[in-house]
């Protein structure tokens, strides 16, 4: 802690402070410094001592401390108004909003004692004044909270007709409480109109856009805008995480999360804030906060989970049930003492509305990992309802017809629908089944129990013959040997299927059964033999080809153009084109094996079955990536998922959303890209599946986020994939690429000590790659932020060990960067000018060097643009370097030296031509301003018309088309900024003339 010696050392310390982290810490120092400006004597040092700590205590969960210090202050200005300087004074009139404010969310102050304060303020910025715009909008604030409507509109209008002037809060912060009341009273398209400035960060402050993007969560819900919603989700709550003062803000995150079904991430913002449930400084954010607790732990309990153990106040564990109790009461509580106080009963019932908000969206994925908590009911798969008898119960006949329908037309739950016809029969007195019943109810049983079907088969084909079916009694034995098949047992279902291929044959011929039994027995063959082409590893032999096409021909010859209107017959027409579709495929014959899967998908749909359409669309889509045929692999992606409609299982819809999600990507629509990834990641959440497949998803998701500059959004997505990434299940290149993006986002959010972190944690695993490239550049960028983040040794560290991996690659480009990047920082050091000039120095050799090696011309093009940008940054490091508490010759000295180097840097990108032009006139504008600086206003005019001269064809006003894309309007603005800066650069020569 450092010593507080004089006024200059104490304003040092209270600026540290500022700069330290909100709460009880800040606040702490903030008071023994108070006492440090008071050993002082200064009465200027009390008073700036009052109002650090003023300011501290409103930036934090201990606001009611405020109104000691600010009293004090009062009373001082009231004393000797001659101890405050301008600033202090305008500080002291700032501060009343504070207070103002901070009473009213105090209930134990009386409401009389807020109105007076009221008065207080008025009078006082009457006295220095200062327009009554800021006076209006705490009066707005006074009826608002009380539920005054018709006041508060009043003071409303008055707020935004009295003129801004220097009390008026900064626009970002009016625009807000602007916007929320609109927002209130149901007017939210007019609230969103009027926070888009601040959304679109034309206007900023320590607080905002934060708590904005907290506001407009509810408004852009209740619009239905729900993608906006989940960005400023994400964007926002990155923005309060950290900071103690915002929980209102918080709170509304948390609404949020209960309200678009992500409960499992309301309950982690909730354990990341557990001082937020007693925290008392500030009982309206409290009582904010206790509302939406309420609010969750409802949902929770409507789910199913009222026992789940949830994070609550520390010292004792909570059930959702009991922490939704508890929260109840205390928020009540609170909001009567203010309701006392105000001699109303809105707050009461606001915050009872609050309670009691129903969600707005069944569920809104985000992107960040989370399980969502599943009531039993909403695990069950959504089955086929049961048909209801006139009586109102379902009987047996209804169930056993409603089955048979399903079954009989393939369409989906119809296992569900014969199990229900068994339960029932169970508990039925009698024998109200059929043999037939029976076999069709045991059959469907084996159907759901998959592999482990196999008796059940065999069972429902003993049923079969007792009811004279054996066509259908062969064809469930030889679906029960498929099965065994499927269990590895696929040699002895070979030998099973022919003995019943043989006998269902001779029962056709004889006229003992018809096509679709056959079929069945033909089906099971021609899968079992396609099982051997599933389990060969690498080449199939040919014979295994051929003995497998035969089969499927068969079947074909037997049911192609018998279909008719029954379904079953069509299913299997389209089904055996699909096993022709597969073998082309395995004999190297993949155009053929692409049409016929294509002619399987339709076959299904055209059948009315296009969720049987979805596998054969997935593997068209493979199949034709193969080929590269990139239009016909995203056409049956999204068919695939358009047939699967609500059956599709939730891993195969994560699939089919991440695999579209690469392919429309690769076509640079990184916005569709992202929301493919996006609901890939909630449906391999859904399936369970979200810390393998769940995790490469979002990892994708942050890259096309990365891709649209979204940088908190992909930020959050980012860390919450490396959650789960491991290089053991995702290969150690995923573990990079994701720390890399995310060191970029961090760095574009200026959270430069973080990315300097991730990037050297992926550099870290990069050094053990063969290729170092990707290393170097880690190291480089590591390099970048830990100078933005003032770690000057360390990133000197960083950028020569990244010099030495360039030079090891040969990369000369990344080698002179890194010393220009040294350089700049060895001329911040102490006596580092020296230092400086000899890396700059060295950095120019290396591109000499490389030079006289190089053996073609597009290298050597090159090495000249990075010699005549060393150079230039020569030239500006030089004139940097001139200490101004040097003497004349010194200075003069250096700025020729520069003055020197920027002419190298103008003759260099001279010599490139039209391609480096504005490297040029960049070049030359800055040898202008240095002719200047030595007093050569002729030589500084004639280099601002040589580059008028080089715009000279230019579009006068320099604006692109209005179609133009984003390169041409960047190069309009350069050609507008080059030429302004000339005209400048002549007005200060003629100044300098006349001088």
């Amino acid at each position: 802690m450092s010593q507080i010696t004089d006024f200059d050392s104490l304003r040092r310390a209270m600026a540290e402070n500022g700069e330290q982290p909100e709460g009880p810490a800040r606040n702490a120092r903030a008071e023994e410094l108070l006492v440090e400006a008071e050993r002082l004597g200064i009465p200027l040092a009390v008073i700036e001592a009052l109002g650090h700590q003023l300011k501290v205590y409103n930036y934090s969960s201990e606001k009611a401390k405020m109104f000691v210090p600010f009293a004090r202050l009062l009373r001082l200005w009231d004393e000797r108004p001659e101890d405050f300087d301008a600033y202090e004074t305008h500080a002291l009139h700032w501060v009343f909003k504070w207070v103002s404010a901070g009473m009213l969310d105090q209930p134990h102050v009386p409401l009389a004692s807020v109105e007076k304060w009221l008065g207080e303020m008025e009078h006082r910025y009457r006295l220095a004044g200062h327009s009554a715009r800021a006076v209006r909008s705490a009066e707005f604030s006074v009826a608002a909270h009380v539920g005054d409507m018709e006041r508060a509109e009043r003071a409303f209008t008055a707020w935004l007709a009295a003129d801004r002037d220097t009390m008026a809060d900064c626009h970002a912060c009016e625009l807000r409480g602007q916007g929320w009341w609109h927002a209130e009273r149901g007017r939210d398209e007019e609230a969103l109109d009027l926070w888009a400035p601040v959304l679109e960060g034309e206007y900023t402050c320590a607080h905002e856009p934060h708590a904005v993007l907290a506001s407009s969560l509810l408004p852009l819900l209740r619009l239905n805008r729900v993608d906006e919603a989940r960005a400023h989700h994400l964007r926002g709550f990155r923005l309060v995480r950290s900071m103690e003062s915002m929980r209102g803000a918080y709170a509304d995150h948390v609404e949020f999360c209960a309200l678009t079904g992500n409960e499992a991430r309301g309950l982690e913002l909730l354990a990341e804030r557990p001082a937020y449930f007693t925290d008392d400084g500030h009982p309206q954010s409290r009582l904010d906060f206790l509302n939406v607790v309420v609010l969750l732990m409802d949902r929770l309990s409507e789910l199913g989970h009222a026992g789940q153990r949830v994070p609550g106040p520390a010292g004792r564990e909570w059930t959702a049930a009991e922490l939704g109790a508890h929260a109840r009461a205390e928020a009540l509580a609170l909001a009567a003492l203010f309701d006392e106080r105000n001699g109303t009963s809105y707050v009461s019932e606001r915050a009872r509305a609050r309670m009691s908000r129903r969600p707005l969206v069944e569920r809104l994925p985000l992107g960040v990992r989370a399980a969502r908590p599943a009531s039993a009911a909403a695990a069950k798969a959504p089955g086929a309802p049961a048909p209801v008898a006139r009586g109102g119960e379902p009987g047996l006949a209804d169930l056993l017809a409603e089955a048979r329908r399903l079954s009989d037309t393939l369409q989906p739950h119809a296992v569900e629908a014969w199990a229900r016809v068994a339960l029932l029969a169970e508990e039925a007195e009698g024998d109200e089944l059929e043999p037939r019943d029976l076999a069709e109810i045991a059959d469907h049983e084996a159907i759901g129990l998959g592999p482990e079907g196999a008796e059940a088969f065999a069972r429902a084909a003993e049923l079969y013959e007792r009811a004279g079916d054996p066509g259908e009694a062969l064809a469930a034995r030889a679906r029960a040997a498929y099965v065994r098949a499927l269990g590895g047992e696929v040699d002895e279902a070979v030998v099973t299927v022919a003995g019943l291929y043989d006998r269902v044959l001779a029962l056709y011929a004889e006229g003992g059964t018809e096509v679709p039994q056959a079929a069945g027995v033909l089906m099971g063959r021609a899968r079992i033999l396609m099982r051997r082409v599933h389990e060969a590893e690498g080449e199939v032999e040919e014979t295994v080809l051929t003995e497998a096409e035969a089969a499927v021909g068969e079947l074909l010859a037997l049911v192609d153009g018998r279909a008719g209107n029954d379904v079953r017959l069509a299913a299997r027409v389209a089904e055996g084109h699909a096993m022709l579709a597969e073998l082309a495929t395995r004999a190297g014959k993949p155009e053929a094996g692409a049409k016929l899967f294509a002619r399987a998908a339709a076959e299904f749909v055209e059948a009315g079955l296009p969720w049987f359409a979805v596998e054969y669309e997935a593997r068209l889509a493979a199949v034709a990536h193969q080929l590269d045929d990139l239009r016909e692999t995203e056409r049956a992606l999204r068919a695939a998922l358009e047939h699967g409609g609500p059956y599709l299982e939730p891993i195969g819809r994560a699939q089919l959303h991440l695999q579209l999600a690469e392919v429309v990507g690769g076509r640079g629509l990184a916005g569709e890209a992202a929301e493919h990834a996006l609901e890939a990641a909630h449906w391999a959440d859904e399936a369970g599946a979200g810390p393998t497949f769940g995790a490469w998803a979002r990892h994708q998701l942050g890259g096309f986020l990365v891709r649209q500059g979204r940088w908190a959004e992909a930020a959050e997505v980012l860390e919450s994939a490396l959650a789960d990434l491991t290089a053991e299940t995702h290969g150690d290149g995923a573990v990079v690429q994701t720390q890399w993006w995310l060191g970029d986002c961090l760095s574009e959010l200026g959270e430069h000590r973080d990315a300097a972190e991730r990037r050297l944690q992926a550099a870290e695993i990069a050094r053990h790659w063969p290729e170092q490239h990707d290393h170097a550049t880690l190291a480089h960028l590591a390099a970048e932020s830990l100078g933005h983040a003032g770690l000057s040794a360390e990133a000197d560290r960083s950028y020569a060990r990244a010099g030495e991996l360039w030079r090891e690659l040969g990369n000369v480009h990344g080698l002179v960067r890194s010393l220009r990047a040294r350089a700049w920082l060895a001329l911040r050091t102490e006596d580092g000018t020296d230092a400086a000039r000899a890396l700059m120095t060295g950095a120019l050799e290396e591109c000499a060097d490389a030079f006289g090696a190089a053996d073609d011309d597009e290298a050597r093009l090159r090495l000249v643009a990075e010699l005549g940008h060393t150079h230039r940054q020569f030239g500006d490091l030089l004139a940097r370097s001139a200490a101004e508490d040097a003497d004349d010759d010194s200075i003069r000295a250096a700025l020729d030296e520069a003055l020197s180097q920027m002419a190298e840097a103008v003759a260099v990108f001279v010599a490139l031509g039209e391609d480096a032009l504005h490297a040029r006139t960049g070049a030359e504008l800055a040898a202008g301003w240095l002719e200047t600086d030595l007093g050569r206003p002729g030589r500084a005019a004639a280099r601002a018309r040589a580059v008028l001269r080089a715009y000279a064809d230019a579009d006068a006003d320099g604006d692109p088309d209005p179609d133009a894309g984003d390169e041409e309007r960047g190069e309009a603005e350069t050609v507008r900024a080059r030429r302004a800066e000339a005209e400048q650069l002549l007005q200060a020569t003629e100044e300098q003339k006349d001088r």
